[in-house]
C-alpha cells in the first residue's frame, strides 16, 4: 500500500529525504508536468516519483528549493527509471544536467512490443494492465500556478502510482515472450543524447522544401540557425523569432537590402527595419558569399519504380497478418513509407529488413514480393502459404 504525499515537497530536508529513502529500490515510476507554450526551454513545474511504499510530488517552483538530490537520483545508474511517453521527460532532465537519467523504461513503448497498439495511452494502458480508471479532469492545468489544489496533486500522482504495477505487468509479460531484446533496440534511441540536443546549426533540416537549389538551402541554414540561437537565448518559441513560411520565402528570394526585405509578404509590417530584419538580412549575406564547396548538400529524392501500388498493397496485408499473429504493434515494425520502400528495393535501408524485424516480418514481406509464398484466407484467419517452386 502505497503512503501518498499530497502535500508537495517544498523544503530541502524532505526532498532530501525522500530521494534517501529511494536510492535502494530497484526502480522507481517518474512523470513530470510542465509548460512549454510561451517558452523555447520547459519549464519543469512539479516532478512526481513514486517508489517501492511511497509517492509524492516536488514542487520544482519552490523558493529555494535545491534539486540536487533529485537530479543525483536520476543520474543513478542502478536504480531504473520507468516513464510512459517520456521523451519529452527526459528531454528536462537532459537540458538540466547533461545527461539521459539511465537505465530507463518506457511502459508506452514496452506496450507496443507487448500488442497494445500504436502510442497506447496512459490511461488505456493502467484500465487493461492494472483495472485503474484515471480523472483526467485536470489535464489542462496551469502547472506554474500556486498553490496546487489536493485534486491536483492526486491527478498528478495517479500518473506514477498506477505506472508501478504496469511496468511489473509488462516486465512479465516481456519475459514471458522473450522480447526483452525487442524493447532494448528501441529504448536505445530514448538513451542516445543526440536525440535530444538541439544543434542550431542542424536546424534547418527540419524545414521541409522541395526546391533542389544548394544556395536556397544554405540560406535557410543560416537563418534556422540564427532563430533557433535566438529562441533558446531569449527562451521563447521559434515562431515567435520568424516563422518556417517566412524562412523559406526569405530564402527563395535572397534579398540584398531592408526595402526588398520589407517587400516579403511573409513578414510583418516593419519586420525589415528591425534588429531582427538586420540579422536576417546578414545572414543571408553569409549564405550567399559562401563558396559552393561549403554549400549543403542536399539527398537525392529517392524515385521509386512505378507500378508498385499491388505490391505495397500485399505487403500492407502481411504486416497486418504479422501483427495480429505476434500481437505487436504494426508501427513498431514498419511504416507506410517502409513498405513501399521495401516493394521497390530488396535491400532498402528500413527498420524491417533489420534484427528482429526481419525475422518477424522482413524474410517474408521479400518471400511475398517474389512469389516464394503467397496469403491465404480460411475462415476469418489469413495465413502464409509456401508456394512450390515451378
Amino acid at each position: 500500500m502505497f503512503a501518498m504525499e499530497i502535500i508537495p515537497i517544498t523544503e530541502n530536508e524532505r526532498l532530501a529525504a525522500f530521494c534517501k529513502i529511494l536510492e535502494g529500490a530497484d526502480y522507481i515510476a517518474v512523470d513530470t508536468e510542465f509548460l512549454r507554450d510561451r517558452t523555447y526551454w520547459p519549464r519543469l513545474c512539479l516532478v512526481q516519483i513514486a517508489g517501492p511504499n511511497e509517492a509524492a510530488a516536488i514542487d520544482t517552483l519552490a523558493p529555494d528549493l535545491d534539486l540536487q538530490p533529485l537530479y543525483d537520483l536520476m543520474a543513478n545508474r542502478d536504480l531504473l527509471k520507468v516513464f510512459h511517453a517520456g521523451r519529452q521527460d527526459v528531454e528536462i532532465f537532459f537540458h538540466a544536467t547533461g545527461s539521459i537519467p539511465e537505465p530507463l523504461f518506457d511502459s508506452q513503448v514496452a506496450a507496443m512490443v507487448c500488442g497494445f497498439g500504436d502510442q497506447v495511452s496512459y490511461e488505456n494502458l493502467v484500465s487493461k494492465l492494472v483495472g485503474a480508471s484515471t480523472d483526467k479532469s485536470s489535464r489542462f492545468t496551469d502547472w506554474s500556478h500556486r498553490p496546487l489544489t489536493a485534486k491536483q496533486l492526486q491527478y498528478a500522482l495517479a500518473d506514477v502510482i498506477h505506472l508501478r504495477p504496469a511496468y511489473e505487468k509488462l516486465l512479465a509479460e516481456l519475459e514471458k515472450s522473450g522480447r526483452t531484446r525487442w524493447l532494448d533496440q528501441e529504448m536505445a534511441v530514448l538513451m542516445d543524447p543526440d536525440t535530444y540536443r538541439l544543434d542550431p546549426e542542424l536546424a534547418w533540416r527540419r524545414l521541409k522544401s522541395r526546391n533542389g537549389n544548394r544556395r536556397f538551402h544554405a540560406i535557410v541554414r543560416e537563418l534556422a540557425a540564427w532563430r533557433e540561437t535566438e529562441a533558446q537565448t531569449r527562451d521563447v518559441p521559434r515562431n515567435r523569432i520568424i516563422r518556417d513560411d517566412a524562412i523559406l520565402e526569405v530564402a527563395a528570394q535572397s534579398p540584398d537590402d531592408a526595402k526588398a526585405l520589407g517587400r516579403l509578404r511573409a513578414l510583418p509590417k516593419g519586420y525589415a527595419n528591425s534588429a531582427a530584419g538586420s540579422q536576417i538580412l546578414d545572414a543571408v549575406k553569409r549564405a550567399k558569399s559562401l563558396p559552393d564547396s561549403e554549400l549543403p548538400v542536399i539527398p537525392k529524392r529517392e524515385v521509386r519504380p512505378s507500378g508498385l501500388g499491388a505490391v505495397t498493397d500485399l505487403l500492407k496485408v502481411l504486416l497486418k497478418h504479422v501483427t495480429e499473429h505476434h500481437n505487436v504493434a504494426p508501427r513498431l515494425i514498419a511504416s507506410a513509407d517502409d513498405l513501399e520502400r521495401i516493394a521497390a528495393d530488396d535491400n532498402a535501408d528500413v527498420p524491417a529488413l533489420q534484427g528482429w524485424r526481419r525475422e518477424l516480418f522482413g524474410e517474408d514481406a521479400l518471400s511475398l514480393k517474389h512469389g516464394k509464398v503467397a496469403l491465404a484466407v480460411k475462415g476469418r484467419k489469413t495465413r502464409v502459404v509456401a508456394l512450390k517452386d515451378e
